[in-house]
């Protein structure tokens, strides 16, 4: 199995400026991508030999809308969203990670379908909860939301306890929605031990 090292010398050495930076934590390697050129990476990570990922495990967006504000020696992205490629090669062994950085209004970057097949159900989790849009995609639609839902409900900005609820109308005969009936609340669990709890016995 390759090391980290020889793997980002092997990606940079064919995919030169499309690789914005590299970063290993915790043993694992992760590439940021410039988003223009995401396919041409993916297809580069599937097809050159030696790097031969021929899996994509997942796929998942991000909102980097408050990262930072508790910790300002956090360094902050210069764009608010980001698309994450779980990548596997059986061939090497071996896993890595894409990131690709992508503004908002709204986030578009190109779909990775016709480079890995199941990327078809992540990008459109993706779009979902995140409103990111993959272009080129087959069927960009909600996947597990209802289809009248309005917003994202994985973008920071968006309230816990949603805009709107929904239930069935029996006079109506249909599932009608209503805005929220519950107060907004910290969903934080409290919780009550008895005094002396986990010290030691006397």
């Amino acid at each position: 199995m390759a090391t980290n090292e020889v793997i980002a010398a092997r990606a940079t050495q064919s995919l030169g400026d499309a690789i914005i930076g590299t970063k290993e934590h915790r043993g694992e390697i992760t590439f940021e991508i410039d988003a223009a050129r995401i396919q041409e990476a993916c297809e580069t990570f599937r097809d050159n030999p030696s790097l031969q990922c021929e899996v994509l495990i997942d796929l998942c967006g991000v909102d980097y809308s408050s990262y930072g504000e508790e910790d300002p020696s956090l360094p902050r992205p210069n764009k608010r969203f980001a698309v994450v490629y779980h990548l596997l090669s059986l061939s090497n062994n071996h896993r890595v990670r894409l990131k690709a950085f992508i503004g908002e209004d709204p986030p578009v970057i190109d779909s990775v379908v016709d480079v890995w097949s199941s990327a078809d159900w992540f990008e459109r989790e993706a779009f979902d909860l995140f409103g990111i849009v993959f272009l080129g995609h087959p069927d960009l639609r909600r996947i597990l939301t209802d289809y009248g839902f309005i917003g994202h409900p994985f973008r920071k900005d968006f309230p816990l306890i949603g805009n709107v609820e929904m239930r069935y109308d029996p006079d109506k005969g249909r599932v009608v929605y209503e805005p929220v009936s519950i107060e907004a609340r910290t969903l934080v669990p409290r919780v009550i031990r008895e005094e002396g709890f986990g010290g030691r016995n006397s």
